[in-house]
């Protein structure tokens, strides 16, 4: 071997080392890129929403999660619930403009917090998320609220939080916000030339659990979302197995106050006119 091919072997050599190097990180630190909690304590409920009160939900493998239940307005109470399961990031304070929209719309609200957002015990995963969310469920149905007089919310990742949760306690109706076919798909969007779809554990298939479901959904989407890319959106609507509505939000990006407001209020409105005639 020749001095030129010998110092090729080592360049190689090294760029399959470091490479190897980079997907261990990732793989170790994956989690950390994905959820994003703010793990500060967010204070009584009442405190942030005249009228709320504190609950506690206690999951499957026995945390305790603190939570927010909102009342509705006593002139437009409509007797549903919404279980609003959130995103990747902050905590239920940052979701106090959505959970006010809803409750003006005669919605009973109740903010979850997964486990490790707003001051809850544990780390996040996806199979954590689904416990927490479960156990959300629960509560509401102690509450009065059975899940056929329920509406699941998700926003972003909470959308296949939610997806999974109907297949297994399946509600009055889904709202899903900005959802993916399943999360692989947005994290190949942002690193296209990382190997994400054999790395990633924690995957959230919201399309499995959807298609072939009987359970009313509605798709509300950024047509500028540059986080959970609109197509995503849109293949979710196209596969979902019985769509009531597919709302698409003209130049919304992800974060967007819209998003926590009035549009996205409205179409789960329209969503429980549709499951309650």
């Amino acid at each position: 071997m020749n001095a030129i091919a010998r110092r090729s072997a080592r360049i190689a050599g090294a760029v399959v080392v470091i490479g190897g190097l980079f997907v261990g990180l990732l793989w170790a630190i994956q989690r950390s890129l994905i959820y994003v909690p703010d793990t500060s304590s967010v204070g009584p409920a009442d405190d942030v929403m005249p009228g709320a009160r504190d609950l506690t939900l206690t999951t499957s493998d026995g945390l305790d999660l603190t939570a927010w239940l909102v009342p509705p307005a006593p002139e437009t109470d409509r007797d549903i619930a919404v279980l609003y399961a959130p995103g990747n990031g902050g905590n239920r304070a940052g979701r106090v403009t959505i959970a006010a929209e809803l409750a003006d719309r005669g919605f009973t609200v109740l903010l979850l917090d997964y486990r490790g957002y707003g001051g809850n015990p544990g780390s996040p995963s996806e199979e954590g998320l689904a416990a927490d969310a479960l156990s959300a469920a629960d509560a509401l149905e102690a509450e009065g609220f059975e899940p056929a007089r329920t509406i699941y919310l998700g926003e972003s990742i909470g959308t296949g939080v939610v997806a999974r949760l109907q297949s297994v306690r399946p509600p009055a109706g889904v709202l899903l916000r900005s959802p993916f076919p399943e999360f692989t798909d947005v994290a190949a969007h942002h690193y296209p030339f990382v190997p994400v779809r054999q790395l990633l554990r924690d995957r959230f298939p919201s399309v499995d659990h959807l298609r072939e479901s009987t359970v009313p959904v509605t798709v509300v989407y950024g047509t500028a979302d540059t986080i959970v890319p609109p197509e995503l959106s849109r293949h979710v609507a196209e596969e979902t197995g019985n769509l009531v509505e597919e709302v698409p939000l003209e130049g919304v990006a992800h974060n967007d106050a819209a998003m926590f407001g009035a549009p996205v209020a409205d179409a789960a409105e329209r969503l429980a006119d549709h499951v309650t005639r």
